[in-house]
């Protein structure tokens, strides 16, 4: 199985979570999750359906509270700063299910992503690398983002993060309902995204996709951290090719 390149042991952490908790309605969704994300990595988080991952997505931009713990993202601590300013602060998520604006073109939709960083002389420039990252959205600027396919959404809702000039982005289960060779195409964007500077939490539901393009991943089960590492390591362990994998590694 082919990996990501090497962590960048050496760089500074962009994203720390300690102890980590959130609950709703006292029921406990994410319980004590610790990890750290260096700058200019891929870190993943896989899991089952219901294990948390979305939950601590939600909870490091503030999304829902948090229930304990302590989230520093960009050398600040996120507890209790509104959502806007931690957009402004460089750290973006790209939602589950892409909730784009289905009435607003695509053009429309991208500037929307710029809106705390409103800064007309750099929109332009901004909406460029976008359309040069994904080039399908350059020949749909017109168009009702609510036309658009599957994957096109997909592009679209990561192009309006991008718009936010992140240094950290989050993204919730990029591949989700999209075909063998848009998820592909995704993925492609994904790496040049880390490989332009920006540092990346990815939730991604398939396992064999997310430790072939992460440095490192955690597995969360039922809200807690039950394995992490290298995803080279990983993507060898016999638990997870076992659970995740779909592999049958039965002496």
């Amino acid at each position: 199985m082919s990996t990501a390149a090497e962590s960048p042991a050496e760089s500074p952490i962009d994203l720390e979570l300690e102890k980590l908790a959130v609950s709703y309605g006292g029921i406990s969704a994410v319980k004590g999750v610790s990890l750290a994300v260096r700058r200019g990595e891929i870190v993943a988080l896989i899991g089952a359906n219901g294990a948390g991952k979305t939950s601590v997505l939600k909870a490091i931009v503030g999304l829902v509270p948090l229930a304990g713990g302590k989230v520093r993202a960009l050398r600040r601590e996120l507890a209790g700063v509104p959502t806007h300013r931690i957009v402004e602060l460089g750290v973006t998520l790209v939602p589950e299910g892409r909730a784009i604006f289905g009435g607003l073109t695509v053009r429309e939709n991208l500037e929307l992503g710029a809106f705390t960083r409103r800064d007309p002389k750099t929109l332009g420039t901004r909406l460029e690398r976008v359309v040069a990252l994904f080039p399908r959205l350059g020949e749909r600027l017109a168009q009702a983002g609510g036309t658009l396919s599957g994957g096109e959404q997909q592009m679209l809702a990561i192009g309006r993060a991008l718009m936010a000039e992140p240094k950290l982005l989050l993204l919730d289960e990029p591949s989700l309902g999209l075909a063998p060779k848009l998820v592909a195409q995704i993925f492609e964007s994904i790496r040049a995204i880390a490989k332009s500077g920006i540092t990346i939490l990815l939730v991604e539901q398939n396992t064999r996709l997310a430790l072939e393009t992460a440095h490192s991943a955690h597995v969360l089960v039922t809200g807690e951290v039950a394995l992490a590492g290298p995803s080279s390591a990983l993507s060898e362990d016999p638990r997870v090719r076992a659970a995740y994998l779909g592999e049958d590694v039965r002496a």
